[in-house]
């Protein structure tokens, strides 16, 4: 599989609007996809705020072509105006162990 994790810093007062919005993506109709999932520490271990979200795909060719495609941009859109900042992201391979 391949992916991405991505930390986030929602704002102020968004992070449980950032978790629905996370949800809301589980409907999402995308060929090559598997999960995603959204990750709140129980203790924050940074100076503020942060959520991680992985997103998992059957191969990195679908995980492109979702990445460039105009919806996803629309939903990077929508997520980006929950966050102070722009996501650090990670993508790479996902091995089972």
């Amino acid at each position: 599989m391949y992916g991405t994790i991505a930390r986030l810093h929602p704002r102020a007062d968004r992070t449980e609007e950032l978790m629905a919005h996370g949800r809301r993506l589980e409907d999402v109709n995308v060929p090559g996809f598997r999960a995603s999932y959204l990750f709140r520490p129980d203790k924050e271990p940074y100076d503020r705020p942060t959520v991680f979200l992985v997103a998992l795909f059957d191969d990195e060719a679908s995980y492109k072509a979702n990445a460039e495609s105009p919806d996803q941009h629309e939903r990077y859109l929508e997520l980006r105006a929950l966050l102070e900042d722009d996501p650090d992201w990670m993508d790479g391979t996902f091995e089972g162990v």
